[in-house]
């Protein structure tokens, strides 16, 4: 992306790896001059993303916080305000499918931990930095959803499902309401990627169903849904408003 991110603080969410990771090198890359990574329980590969950032010759900072409960969600926004209170990039990438649970196997307390990290995070996150992209009269703001918000999901990730499937209307919402105010809100919808989230959660024989039905002929890499996030923060994006891009290689193409 060259230069086109200079001047800009960014705020990437679940940053410790995966897209989130290669977002925030990106944004490095690209010139900002500060980039906060937060993370969850994974500290080696914040202070590793840290140190790439850095690398690339941008400021940065590591935040922990669990966006699994509320009292996580509320002590990230504590900590924007009072260490990064003026965000002009927002990318909204955590989530986690937790586990895999049929319906009768579902609990209250997953089915909120779920909503949490994946839906209500990324709206308390927005509503938290936006005031000073109103005033300063510009930002970008990208959302992580997924295929599964679009198929419903595998057996076992309905709930995760739902939830990416809200991001996607969130966005559109949102983008309504604050292109008067110069915010950009999209989203990119990854199809199955060949990361952490799928070494965890998807068995070999899921990845190698994937891989036959999508006409690319293989997964994803974290680094090709971190371009499509960092288009939609470009200027290159400047008319763009509440769009949610497939990224997915073909698999999915409504």
């Amino acid at each position: 992306m060259g230069n086109e991110f200079t001047g800009k603080t960014a705020l990437v969410t679940g940053a410790s790896r995966g897209i989130g990771a290669a977002t925030a090198i990106g944004l490095a890359r690209g010139g900002a001059s500060r980039v906060v990574v937060h993370y969850h329980s994974f500290q080696e590969g914040a202070e590793a993303t840290l140190a790439a950032i850095r690398a690339a010759g941008a400021d940065g900072e590591a935040i922990p916080a669990n966006l699994g409960t509320l009292a996580g969600i509320h002590s990230l926004v504590k900590l924007l305000r009072e260490t990064a209170p003026e965000i002009d990039i927002l990318v909204n990438n955590a989530g986690s499918l937790v586990k895999r649970a049929r319906l009768l196997e579902f609990t209250d307390e997953l089915y909120d931990e779920v909503m949490n990290l994946n839906l209500r995070s990324a709206w308390m996150i927005t509503q938290a930095v936006v005031p000073p992209m109103i005033r300063k009269g510009g930002g970008a703001i990208v959302n992580v959803s997924s295929i599964a918000g679009r198929t419903g999901g595998g057996v076992g990730a309905t709930v995760y499902a739902a939830a990416k499937a809200a991001v996607t209307a969130i966005t559109k919402g949102l983008a309504r309401e604050l292109a008067p105010s110069g915010i950009r809100v999209n989203a990119v919808s990854p199809g199955t990627v060949d990361n952490y989230f799928h070494q965890r959660f998807s068995t070999r024989e899921m990845l190698d169903a994937a891989v036959a039905q999508t006409p690319a002929g293989r997964l994803a890499t974290n680094e090709e849904m971190a371009d499509g996030i960092l288009f939609l923060c470009s200027a290159a994006a400047r008319y763009i408003h509440g769009q949610t891009i497939e990224i997915n290689g073909g698999m999915y193409a409504p």
